[in-house]
C-alpha cells in the first residue's frame, strides 16, 4: 500500500509556491500579459450565507476558524493579516509551515468566543457554520456583529446545504470547486488582490485537468468508498455522502460512489457497504485522535481482520488509498484529493 497523500503532496507543493509569484508577475503589468484587474471599490458589500457583509476597507486582523479556511488565506498571501487560528485536523501545508509558526493558535479544536474576540479582529472567517452560524459552537454571527466585527463563512458550507439538523449537515446538491473559487474571488475582492485570486484559481483548475487526463478518461462503474472515521472501530463508519467533496472527486475522475444519501458524512454499517463491494477504499489520514478509528493503521487492521470487511474486493486486493483528511473537506485540498485518487487508480491498474 502506498501513502498516496504524501506522494501527491510532493508533486503539488511547488505549484502552490508559484501561485503568489505568478500573481506578482501579473500585477507588474508586463507588456505580454493582460492588464491587472480593476481595484476594489469601497465600501464593498458581499452576500454571504444569508447575510450582507459590508467592508469599508480591507480587514487588517483576521481570526480564521478552520484549517481549510486558513490555508486559503495563506494561498492568497494573507498570512500577515491573520491574528489567530483554530480547528486543525492535521499539519498545515508544508509550504506555509514557517508562516504558520508565527501565528497564534487559539485552539486545536473549537476556540472560545472570548479567545477570538480577545485578538481584536475586524474579520472572523469560518470554514463551517457549526462554528460561526445560527447554532455556532463558537458564537452566532450576531454576537460578532454586535461588537463591530465582520464575519465570513465559506460558501461551500451553506450553498445548497442545511446545517440545522446536527452532525455534518445535509447537502442538497453536489459540491463543486466553483464554491471554493467563489470564496477565493470574494476574498480577493475584499482584500483588493484580484490578480492573486485569479492566479490561484487558474493553477487549481489546471491541476484538476491534468489529474483527469493522467488516467485517460472516465472509468465507469468502479465502486469506491471514502472512510473518514468511526466512533467505534467496528461500529458504523462515517462514509462520504453522494453530494460531498469526495463525491465531487469521484465524479471528476469518473468512478462510482457507493453511498446515495444526501447527508454529508452519514454513519453507514459495514454490512451495507459490503453489499456494494467497493473496489477501492479511500482512508482518511489525520493527526486528530477524537474517534477510535481516526488512526489509519487502526482502520486497515479492522478491514483485514473483520469477517465481513475482509471479504471485500478492495481489502482482498489491498486497494487502499491513504488520503489526507483535509482533502475530503470542501477546500483547495479537494484538488489534492483528485490527484491522490487518480494516482491510486493508476497504481492499482484500474485505469487500463
Amino acid at each position: 500500500m502506498i501513502d498516496f497523500d504524501r506522494l501527491a503532496g510532493r508533486f503539488v507543493a511547488f505549484s502552490r509556491i508559484l501561485a503568489p509569484i505568478s500573481a506578482t508577475v501579473v500585477a507588474l503589468g508586463s507588456l505580454c500579459t493582460p492588464a491587472a484587474a480593476a481595484p476594489t471599490r469601497y465600501p464593498l458589500e458581499i452576500a454571504n450565507c444569508g447575510q450582507t457583509v459590508r467592508f469599508e476597507k480591507p480587514p487588517e486582523k483576521i481570526v480564521s476558524i478552520g484549517q481549510g479556511m486558513t490555508e486559503i488565506l495563506f494561498s492568497l498571501g494573507l498570512a500577515d493579516k491573520i491574528a489567530g487560528t483554530a480547528v486543525w485536523v492535521g499539519p498545515v501545508l508544508k509550504e506555509y509551515e514557517a508562516e504558520n509558526r508565527k501565528i497564534k493558535r487559539l485552539a486545536d479544536n473549537d476556540p472560545s468566543f472570548e479567545s477570538v474576540v480577545g485578538e481584536a479582529p475586524d474579520l472572523v472567517a469560518a470554514e463551517f457554520e457549526w462554528h460561526v452560524g445560527p447554532q455556532g459552537s463558537v458564537a452566532k454571527r450576531e454576537q460578532f456583529s454586535g461588537l463591530g466585527i465582520n464575519t465570513y463563512v465559506s460558501p461551500a458550507d451553506c450553498v445548497a446545504k442545511v446545517n440545522t439538523d446536527g452532525g455534518d449537515g445535509v447537502r442538497r446538491q453536489l459540491f463543486t470547486m466553483d464554491l471554493i473559487y467563489q470564496e477565493i474571488r470574494e476574498f480577493s475582492e475584499i482584500f483588493d488582490i484580484r490578480d492573486r485570486g485569479d492566479a490561484l484559481i487558474a493553477d487549481l483548475k489546471k491541476r484538476e485537468s491534468d489529474a483527469v487526463a493522467s488516467i485517460g478518461g472516465k472509468l465507469g462503474e468502479i465502486p469506491v468508498v471514502f472512510w473518514f472515521s468511526s466512533k467505534e472501530v467496528a461500529g458504523d463508519a462515517f462514509i462520504a455522502g453522494k453530494n460531498s467533496a469526495p463525491a465531487y472527486i469521484l465524479k471528476t475522475i469518473g468512478v462510482r460512489n457507493v453511498v446515495t444519501t444526501e447527508e454529508e458524512w452519514p454513519l453507514v454499517g459495514w454490512e451495507t457497504i459490503a453489499e456494494a463491494n467497493p473496489s477501492v477504499i479511500v482512508i482518511a489520514t489525520m493527526d486528530r485522535r477524537r474517534y477510535a478509528a481516526d488512526d489509519p493503521a487502526v482502520k486497515i487492521d479492522f478491514l483485514e481482520k473483520d469477517p465481513v470487511t475482509s471479504q471485500l474486493d478492495a481489502v482482498k486486493n489491498r486497494r487502499f488509498v491513504r488520503m489526507d483528511a483535509q482533502s475530503m473537506n470542501p477546500t483547495i485540498r479537494t484538488i489534492d484529493g483528485i490527484e491522490t485518487l487518480a494516482q491510486g487508480i493508476k497504481t492499482f491498474g484500474l485505469s487500463q
